[in-house]
């Protein structure tokens, strides 16, 4: 019997909509190959949607997604639409109804990419960033007061919970124990003096139950200056929500474009769906022109494949996207080509 995993579909805005649909192609291609289907159920929730409505979802917006397999999501953010409106509107609310507390982040140097960092170069740099993405510094807790005065201010409080840090960590020292053996924690204990002590200290103790696992923790602006001089060291790296959000980012743009980024937001447990999206955001600046890099979706599609049990297929898939950069010319206009959205689509399906 061949095996039908329920998709939910969220293209959101800008160019959302328009690296969506070479994920799918890939993904059914893949589902043929490998004896599995996929049904889609597509949703129109996006700053347009709360233009025109005033919510970036329905209400009952969880409820409708709670029975899928997995939820595959474009981009959201548009000009005229706050972003915290955009974030706390969907993705936020997605990542924590379902309990979506490991936010992964791979990132390699491709050979046939150019990276503008003189010492990344192709093979050598794979790092994964482990983000706790549940709690950490994007909390709803603080607020305003005395807004328009000149004594106006803002709070905003941290939350790092035993429990929030001891699972990402397992999970990140589990991860390396997989890979080569090395995990990195980013930290600011110097600076902040309560949560990031905390975070030291849960490392320090899950680490004691990882022994096969070497480790070492370095300071945020001193590990982000290392991404840059020496991005081959790193294999894991674990960080807390703001912390992993910024590395991850840089390490995209060391890979040479953020356009190839993928990104899972995972429920480690499977009680929940888990979300996959490319890490590179709606780029309105380009929206409707047809010349947007499809393969942060693509490989975000692949990280889908092998969180639902598919790993051969996944395997496809980021091989071809190596296949397509190292053995062809064939680029869209962030890595330095002419190519449209579909003209790389279809070259990377040829090899498949």
């Amino acid at each position: 019997m061949t095996t039908n995993h329920r998709i939910a579909l969220i293209p959101g805005d800008g160019i959302g909509a328009e690296v969506l649909p070479p994920a799918q192609q890939v993904l059914d291609v893949l589902g043929r190959r490998h004896g599995f289907s996929l049904s889609y159920t597509s949703y129109d929730w996006s700053c347009e949607r709360y233009l025109r409505e005033g919510a970036m979802m329905p209400a009952d917006g969880i409820d409708q997604l709670r029975d899928k397999d997995a939820i595959l999501l474009g981009a959201v953010g548009y000009p005229g639409v706050p972003d915290h409106v955009s974030l706390w509107g969907l993705l936020i609310p997605i990542r924590r109804s379902f309990r979506q507390y490991v936010n992964l982040r791979p990132i390699r140097v491709f050979e046939g990419i150019d990276s503008p960092v003189r010492g990344a170069r192709p093979g050598e740099v794979d790092i994964v960033v482990v983000r706790e993405n549940a709690e950490g510094e994007y909390s709803e807790i603080g607020g305003r007061l005395n807004q328009g005065t000149s004594e106006e201010l803002a709070v905003q409080e941290a939350v790092f919970t035993r429990a929030g840090v001891t699972r990402i960590a397992d999970y990140a020292f589990s991860l390396a124990a997989r890979r080569r053996g090395r995990l990195t924690s980013a930290t600011k204990s110097n600076g902040i003096i309560h949560t990031m002590p905390f975070w030291d200290e849960l490392i320090a103790e899950r680490a004691a139950e990882h022994p096969g696992v070497a480790w070492d923790q370095e300071h945020i602006d001193a590990l982000a200056a290392k991404f840059v001089l020496d991005p081959a060291r790193f294999d894991v790296v674990v960080a807390s929500n703001l912390f992993g959000d910024i590395l991850s980012d840089l390490a995209a743009a060391v890979a040479g474009s953020i356009g190839i980024a993928p990104a899972a937001n995972l429920n480690p447990e499977r009680d929940f769906p888990s979300m996959f999206e490319p890490v590179h955001g709606s780029a309105p600046d380009i929206a409707g022109e047809g010349i947007a890099n499809p393969l942060g979706a693509i490989w975000s599609a692949a990280m889908m494949l092998d969180h639902l049990g598919h790993p051969a297929a996944a395997r496809d898939i980021t091989d071809a996207i190596a296949s397509v950069l190292a053995k062809t010319d064939t680029r869209t206009p962030d890595l330095g080509g002419t190519a449209t959205t579909a003209e790389f689509t279809d070259k990377l399906i040829e090899l498949l």
